[in-house]
């Protein structure tokens, strides 16, 4: 078959050149232009100096309508301008890694050029990604927790719930902040956003898609970790199901979803750092549970998500040019 033409938008942060590390590599795809307005003219590799010899692409500030998909890894509130900015043919399939098409509007899916915008967690609706013509891929903390609730959701479980969670200093971003400095991530941790992150919208909107009549309380407390990239989350409910009975609920959730691993043992991040992995695992003392799931924050949190999203809208392989290799030391 001849390879998917690929446009990027915004190729110079952290999802970008994920992504642009992720294409380069995939053995369906041939990346047409990376848009950056800011790097126009200069080399890939100048910007993401670890692709030197990999590509003699450069920043392109022109898009064209020559491609099969367009990948928006821009800001929030960066790709609605895009739309109003720019008008793309109608045939091209969008995947975009910013919040703004994630959340239903008035009850129902956002619209891109008349056509539905499909939130792209494929653990929750692969099926419809699969001929979907947009996608709005998931949030990074919201991808993680999910795939700690969704099987629990499905049974109709989840009524209390109370989630921590630590990301590495790349999800913020490649702009520097106060925060993402060196001197300050370094042997330091904070608590912020407490019970208002932006992702808690996401999560609920797909837990109440799976369970759809009990009303569902998550609290969720974020921390910012002196680590760069990785997400661990704990969720802790309430149930009087034995261990093995969730576990069984886990594996028959999961079973088909190549990139989930259900842990007997206790997790870590290192596991998934630098691969498309979310590994899960399941702790009971009592009625409590906690459910432990760690992913990659900028992989299956961001870019790997995306190219998996477009593996299945393209009906090739859903493993396809996701199979990374682990940082295991």
């Amino acid at each position: 078959m001849e390879k998917i033409k690929v446009g990027i938008i915004g190729g110079a942060g952290y999802t970008g050149g994920e992504l642009i590390r992720l294409l380069l590599n995939h053995p369906d795809t041939s990346i047409a232009f990376i848009h950056s307005r800011s790097n126009a003219g200069k080399p890939i590799s100048s910007i993401h100096q670890d692709v030197l010899g990999e590509t003699d692409l450069v920043f392109a500030n022109e898009i064209n309508n020559d491609i099969d998909v367009l990948f928006l890894c821009v800001g929030h509130g960066e790709a609605k301008q895009f739309f109003e900015e720019y008008k793309i043919n109608d045939r091209i399939k969008v995947i975009d890694l910013s919040q703004d098409f994630r959340l239903n509007v008035n009850g129902l899916r956002p619209f891109i050029n008349g056509q539905q915008v499909i939130y792209g967690l494929p653990e929750l609706n692969r099926d419809t990604i699969r001929t979907a013509q947009h996608i709005a891929n998931p949030g990074c903390f919201a991808t993680s927790i999910q795939l700690g609730l969704l099987p629990l959701a499905k049974a109709g479980l989840l009524k209390e719930i109370h989630t921590t969670g630590i990301t590495g200093s790349t999800g913020a971003g490649q702009s520097l902040t106060a925060t993402s400095h060196f001197s300050w991530r370094e042997n330091n941790i904070q608590a912020y956003k407490a019970l208002t992150h932006q992702h808690l919208g996401e999560i609920g909107e797909s837990l109440k898609q799976l369970q759809p009549v009990n009303d569902i309380d998550l609290s969720f407390i974020p921390w910012r970790g002196d680590f760069t990239r990785g997400i661990f989350i704990s969720s802790l409910i309430k149930t009087d199901l034995s261990e093995d009975e969730i576990t069984n609920l886990f594996n028959e959730y999961y079973k088909g979803h190549p990139f989930i691993s259900i842990s007997k043992e206790p997790i870590f991040l290192k596991q998934v750092v630098n691969t498309n992995k979310a590994v899960i695992q399941l702790e009971k003392t009592g009625n409590k549970l906690v459910v432990h799931s760690a992913i990659d924050n900028l992989l299956k949190g961001a870019s790997g998500q995306a190219v998996q999203n477009m593996n299945l809208m393209f009906g090739i392989e859903e493993t396809s040019g996701l199979k990374l290799k682990a940082t295991g030391f």
